[in-house]
């Protein structure tokens, strides 16, 4: 087992100081939005003898806001709105390390609000909203609160590397089901 909790995964990844060229593309099930590529399938792309547990959790960690980039990207060319912040919650955001390298990648502040878990203050907020407890939608974003902000600090040419290589590492994914004759299957393999 590489880590027993998720805590643990901001230690290791910040012992390992970068992804040491390794790149993870989770597609357990193939890649969603923005790629749509049902024929893809996880793997760990650029892996050597020197990679480390540390490197192992730094590019799952990695990956994750590659693939927010993503639909970030997708967002703004459609949309045609650039982003200039982003606010973040869940699970997720409690890890620092993860919401900076957030924040580097997409070369925007990252906010974290003192209540991450905003599903559930939502669902708080849309009953007070109902009872009178507030009287509008106005009232209920005075409420939020910025916990934590990251800000972008990465290189340019080191974000566009990193980049680069992210997608490197995702052509690498596709092409796992399916090969075009008929002859893989789901789940794969050549019989071994």
């Amino acid at each position: 087992r590489l880590i027993s909790d998720a805590s643990q995964s901001e230690a290791l990844a910040a012992g390992a100081g970068d992804n040491g060229g390794m790149y993870f593309v989770p597609a357990f099930a193939g890649l969603f939005a923005p790629r749509w590529r049902d024929d893809a399938r996880g793997c760990f792309v650029g892996m050597t003898a020197y990679n480390d547990r540390g490197h192992v959790c730094r590019a799952a960690l990695e990956a994750a806001a590659y693939q927010c980039k993503e639909v970030v990207d997708a967002m703004v060319k459609d949309s045609g709105v650039a982003l200039n912040a982003m606010k973040v919650d869940g699970g997720m955001t409690a890890n620092g390390l993860l919401m900076k390298f957030q924040s580097d990648i997409l070369d925007c502040p990252v906010y974290r609000p003192m209540v991450p878990e905003t599903t559930a203050l939502g669902a708080a907020y849309a009953a007070g909203l109902a009872v009178g407890v507030w009287t509008d939608l106005a009232e209920i974003r005075a409420q939020w609160r910025v916990d934590q902000e990251w800000k972008p600090d990465m290189d340019a040419k080191l974000r566009a590397k990193y980049w680069q290589e992210w997608n490197r590492a995702v052509s690498k994914s596709v092409g796992w089901v399916g090969g075009g004759d008929g002859s893989e299957k789901e789940g794969g393999g050549n019989g071994w």
